[in-house]
């Protein structure tokens, strides 16, 4: 009788289809996974340009909320402090893009000055990216959808109408 060296075929074949039955199992895991890091990431990210658009209002009180992200952020380094460039987010979050998210603000002007302002995110690919679209106003209640098909939200009274963040 001959010894055998190695592995017979079958015995590869088995150890590959349980490598493919525990991918199986463990992919759509990492992939929530992978949602609730990104929904983690959007409702701090959320937070943050909230407390950067108070902050800017109280600097600017004769321009009131920024106009966009890319006011509250800033370039050059260092970052050159003014008006249209007040240096208090990161430029990844000023560029309207984040951990698979989408960001707007929208400012609503009254006399020339911005008074109110509502911050919205939404996922990139949904069900890929996030499942929840996000949103708040200079309140800092923060606030989400479930919907299938998340839209941009632009006023404060679409925002109020979404279910309040826990």
């Amino acid at each position: 009788m001959r010894k055998q060296k190695g592995f017979s075929l079958i015995e590869l074949l088995i150890v590959v289809a349980i490598i493919l039955i525990i991918a199986a199992i463990a992919i759509p895991n990492l992939l929530r996974a992978r949602i609730a890091a990104n929904e983690s990431s959007a409702v701090a990210s959320v937070r943050t340009i909230n407390t950067a658009e108070i902050t800017y209002q109280t600097a600017n009180p004769t321009i009131g909320y920024a106009a966009s992200l890319t006011v509250l952020g800033g370039s050059g380094s260092p970052c050159a402090l003014s008006a249209t460039a007040a240096c208090i987010i990161d430029n990844t979050l000023a560029l309207g893009t984040k951990s698979g998210y989408l960001f707007v603000t929208t400012p609503v002007a009254s006399s020339g000055v911005n008074v109110t302002n509502t911050v919205s995110t939404i996922p990139q690919n949904y069900n890929q990216t996030g499942v929840r679209a996000f949103c708040g106003n200079e309140d800092a209640v923060l606030r989400f959808s479930n919907t299938a098909t998340p839209v941009q939200v632009t006023t404060g009274t679409t925002c109020a109408a979404y279910t309040v963040l826990q």
